[in-house]
């Protein structure tokens, strides 16, 4: 699985003009399975993210995680964190798990994250989103989890 973790001020989701998710300081987490994820890979990264320690301590250092700071977990599905710009300039998808496995796996992560965190909130998947976010520091972190 691949995801895009930012470290956020505040985050929302839209669809159709309407808010969908919204939370405040925290992370959002922008995730794309790819075909040979499993269910393993999807609980793995929810742990990954949770205990990263990616917010300010008391000292300005990257010491505390999500749970310490009670921060807010926004999830949106992005199959396009798989795009192959190798050749050419259009990017491939190929490497994006297909909409069903996509689906499943995007909703594994909101089941395993919302048992975990009491603050989850999310997209929608496949559809057409806005998401608005401050980002806070910047802080942007790449995550790439294979079976």
């Amino acid at each position: 699985m691949i995801a895009l973790l930012q470290r956020v001020a505040s985050a929302r989701v839209e669809v159709g003009g309407r808010v969908i998710g919204a939370i405040g300081p925290g992370l959002l987490m922008l995730v794309c399975a790819e075909p040979d994820d499993n269910d393993a890979i999807a609980d793995k990264l929810v742990a990954k993210v949770l205990k990263l320690r990616i917010f300010a301590d008391e000292a300005g250092k990257m010491n505390r995680s999500l749970p310490d700071i009670g921060g807010g977990l926004l999830v949106v599905s992005q199959f396009t964190l798989a795009a192959d710009v190798s050749s050419g300039n259009r990017p491939g998808f190929s490497a994006a798990a297909g909409p069903e496995l996509g689906r499943r796996l995007y909703e594994r992560v909101l089941a395993t994250a919302r048992a975990s965190h009491p603050q989850v909130e999310c997209g929608e998947f496949g559809a057409e989103m806005q998401v608005h976010l401050v980002n806070d520091g910047p802080v942007t972190i790449p995550i790439t989890l294979r079976a």
